[in-house]
C-alpha cells in the first residue's frame, strides 16, 4: 500500500515542479506588457530612480555604477562583508584563489614613466623568450608604453591573456632596443612567498593569502625545511587577509593528530559544519610560533585560533581584524557576483571570530585606525579580558573572545625611529626606485640572502645617496634631525628592499627578519 501511495504521488509532484518552473521562468523572463508584482515593482522602483537622476540630475549620473553602489550598500546593512563584485574585480579575485592566471611572468615596477622589470620568474614564459631583469620594457604589440603615464592594471591588461597566446615586447636593454616574443602561460600566483632556515633547527614560513595551492605550497616548503632539520617553525600570519577556507584547515592538520576540531561554520539556513583533523599530518612534532596582527583576517585567523585552541602553538604579535563571517559566490547572469554571508566562523573552543558590527561600514573599518588612538597597538588592551568572553583550552589555558584572537604573547608595534619624514619616504615610490637602480650592475655579486644579509651594510654615503636621490626624483625635502631620528629604519628598510630587487620576498624576509620584533620574540620563545 505504501508502494502504491509513493507510485501515487510522483506524477503529483512532477506537474507542481513544471507549474512551478513555469511560473519563475514567467516572472524572470521580461516581456510586453508585463505587470509587475508587488516585489518586481519594489526593484522596478529602484531602477525608476536611477534613471531619473540620469535624466534630470544637477551633475553627470553614472546610472551603472550608482546601481552597483545601491546594491553594495543595501548588503551591507546586513553585515561588512556580504558584497556585491563586478565581473572585472570577479576575474581579478578568482586569480587569486585559484592562485594562477595566463601571462608572461614578470614583476615590474613603474620607473620615471617606463615599466621596468625587476625579476622574471623562474621557468616562466618570459625567462624562455629570453628577458631578463632590469629589462625596460618600452612597447607590447607595437605600441608604444616608454615615457607615458600608464596604471598597473593598464600594463596588466596588456601583458595577460589566454594561454598559448603571443605578446611581442619591445625592450631596452643596456641602452639598445630588442626585440621578445613571449607565448603566454599559466603563471603561479604563490601564496607562500618566503620559507627558510633561521638557524639549524629554526624554520620560517611566511604566507601571503589563501588561495586553493595554498596547502600544497605549504607542503612543499616544509618538506624542503624538515630536509634541513626542521624542528621548530615561525609561522608568519601578519597582514594576510585570508582567502580560501581549506587553505587554512589543510594547514591547520599538518600540525594536529587525528579527529580533532580545527573550526565550526552555523548559519540559519547553512545549518552547522565541523571541519576536524585527519592523521595525515607531517608537522606533528614540530613546535609552532604564530605571528598574528591586526591586518590577519579570516582564514588566517581560523589557523591561528585552531592552533590555540588545540594547545598546539604558541600565538605571538596583536590582536587580529576579527573577520569571522563565512561568505558563498552566488554567480548572477551578466558575469558578475553576489559574495553572500551565510555563516560565522567559530574556534574549537566555541569563540566567535566576528568583532561586532552597528550596520555602518565605514565605523566598522575606522576600527583598525581607533586601536592606533587608544593605545591597543602598544600596550594589552584589557577591555577585552573580561569573564563573559573567556574560554578554556583541552590544557586549561584561557584564551578570550570578543572578535579576533587574542595572542598569548604580545608584542607591541615598534614605532622606534618613526618620523614624518620617514612616512613621507615610504609612501613614495623611492626605496623601489633607489633600489631598483642601484643593483643595475650588482644582481650576481651575492651568491644567496644569507651572503648578502652578513656583507653588505648601508653605509653613510649610500645614505645620503638616497635622501638626496628622494628630493631630486620625489621633491621630498630633507629634514636633517628627522633623517637623524629614522637614520636606522631607512637604512633596515633600503637594504631589505635591495635583497627583494635581486631574490624578491625570499631576499627580502630573510634580510628583514633579523630585525623583526616578532620574530626575535618567537626565537626568544623556542629558546
Amino acid at each position: 500500500m505504501e508502494k502504491n501511495k509513493k507510485t501515487y504521488y510522483i506524477p503529483v509532484v512532477m506537474a507542481i515542479c513544471m507549474a512551478t518552473g513555469l511560473f519563475f521562468g514567467n516572472v524572470l523572463t521580461p516581456k510586453g506588457g508585463f505587470v509587475a508584482n508587488n516585489g518586481q515593482a519594489k526593484y522596478q522602483k529602484l531602477q525608476d530612480i536611477i534613471q531619473i537622476l540620469d535624466k534630470k540630475y544637477v551633475d553627470a549620473v553614472d546610472g551603472e555604477e550608482l546601481f552597483e553602489k545601491s546594491i553594495g550598500d543595501m548588503l551591507h546593512s546586513l553585515d561588512p562583508h556580504s558584497n556585491y563584485i563586478t565581473a572585472k574585480d570577479l576575474q581579478l579575485m578568482n586569480e587569486e584563489i585559484e592562485g594562477k592566471f595566463g601571462g608572461v611572468g614578470i614583476r615590474f615596477f613603474v620607473i620615471r614613466d617606463t615599466i621596468c622589470v625587476t625579476n622574471v620568474l623562474p621557468q616562466s614564459p618570459s625567462m624562455r623568450a629570453g628577458l631578463e631583469s632590469g629589462d625596460k620594457i618600452i612597447s607590447v604589440d607595437g605600441k608604444n608604453v616608454a615615457k607615458k603615464k600608464i596604471s598597473n592594471d593598464d600594463i596588466m591588461g596588456m601583458l595577460k591573456g589566454r594561454e598559448g597566446t603571443d605578446v611581442q615586447l619591445g625592450l631596452l636593454r643596456d641602452g639598445k632596443k630588442i626585440t621578445k616574443t613571449v607565448t603566454r602561460g599559466s603563471i603561479p600566483v604563490e601564496s607562500v612567498v618566503a620559507s627558510y632556515m633561521i638557524n639549524k633547527e629554526t624554520g620560517y614560513i611566511r604566507i601571503d593569502r589563501f588561495s586553493i595551492e595554498t596547502s600544497r605550497e605549504f607542503r612543499l616548503a616544509a618538506f624542503e625545511l624538515k630536509k634541513l632539520g626542521l624542528k621548530k617553525l615561525i609561522l608568519d600570519l601578519r597582514n594576510n587577509g585570508g582567502g580560501v577556507l581549506t587553505g587554512a584547515t589543510e594547514i591547520a592538520d599538518e600540525f594536529l593528530g587525528a579527529d580533532i576540531p580545527i573550526v565550526e561554520t552555523r548559519g540559519e539556513n547553512a545549518g552547522k559544519v565541523v571541519y576536524k583533523s585527519t592523521s595525515q599530518g607531517s608537522l606533528k612534532n614540530v613546535d609552532v610560533a604564530v605571528l598574528i596582527n591586526s591586518n590577519s583576517a579570516s582564514a588566517s585567523e581560523i589557523l591561528a585560533g585552531a592552533l590555540q585552541d588545540n594547545d598546539r602553538g604558541v600565538i605571538i604579535g596583536r590582536r587580529s581584524f576579527g573577520k569571522g563571517l563565512v561568505q558563498e559566490d552566488v554567480p548572477l547572469r551578466d558575469g558578475s557576483n553576489l559574495r553572500l554571508t551565510i555563516a560565522r566562523y567559530y574556534t574549537p573552543t566555541g569563540r566567535c571570530i566576528q568583532k561586532p558590527y552597528s550596520g555602518d561600514i565605514h565605523e566598522y573599518y575606522k576600527d583598525q585606525m581607533e586601536r592606533f588612538d587608544n593605545g591597543e597597538m602598544y600596550h594589552v588592551d584589557s577591555t577585552y579580558f573580561v569573564d563573559s568572553l573567556k574560554f578554556t583550552t583541552p590544557k586549561g589555558k584561557v584564551v578570550y573572545g570578543g572578535g579576533g584572537i587574542m595572542p598569548d604573547i604580545f608584542v607591541p608595534l615598534d614605532s622606534m625611529g618613526s618620523s614624518w619624514y620617514l612616512t613621507s619616504l615610504r609612501m613614495s615610490p623611492t626605496f623601489t626606485t633607489f633600489a631598483f637602480d642601484f643593483v643595475q650592475n650588482k644582481r650576481g655579486k651575492w651568491n644567496s640572502p644569507q651572503q648578502f644579509a652578513r656583507k653588505f651594510n648601508v653605509t653613510n654615503g649610500l645614505l645620503e645617496d638616497f635622501i638626496q636621490f628622494a628630493a631630486d626624483e620625489y621633491k621630498i625635502r630633507i629634514d636633517r634631525p628627522e633623517f637623524n631620528h629614522s637614520k636606522s629604519v631607512i637604512s633596515r628598510i633600503l637594504k631589505g628592499e635591495i635583497a627583494r630587487q635581486i631574490w624578491v620576498e625570499q631576499g627580502y624576509y630573510q634580510v628583514n627578519n633579523v630585525n623583526d620584533a616578532e620574530v626575535q620574540k618567537a626565537l626568544e620563545y623556542f629558546r
